[in-house]
C-alpha cells in the first residue's frame, strides 16, 4: 500500500467510524480534475478532503476546488499523516 492510500485508509475508518456519509469520486477521463479525494456530508456540513503522504502538495486546481468548497460554506482539508489527529479532532 503506497503512503498516500495508507492515509486514505485511515480517513476512510474515521469516517465509517463517525457515521459520516463519503464518496471518492472517480477523477480522469469521466470524473472532473481536482476534486477532492473524499466528498462528505457529516451532521449536515459538506465537507472535501484530499488526501497527500509526507510533503505532498496539492496541484494548483485542488487548491481551487477546496477554496470553491469554503466559498459556498463547506469545509475543506488537506490531510496527511502528519495531519490525521487535527482532522480526526473535527468529528469529535
Amino acid at each position: 500500500m503506497t503512503p498516500e492510500a495508507k492515509v486514505k485508509a485511515k480517513v476512510k475508518t474515521i469516517l465509517k467510524n463517525k457515521g459520516a456519509y463519503y464518496a471518492m469520486p472517480a477523477t480522469g477521463g469521466y470524473g472532473t480534475s481536482g476534486v477532492p479525494d473524499f466528498i462528505v456530508c457529516y451532521k449536515g456540513q459538506f465537507i472535501g478532503i484530499e488526501c497527500k503522504a509526507g510533503n505532498g502538495k496539492t496541484t494548483l486546481l485542488q487548491d481551487k476546488n477546496l477554496r470553491q468548497i469554503e466559498d459556498a460554506g463547506g469545509i475543506a482539508f488537506v490531510v496527511n499523516e502528519d495531519s490525521i489527529h487535527l482532522f480526526e479532532s473535527y468529528f469529535k
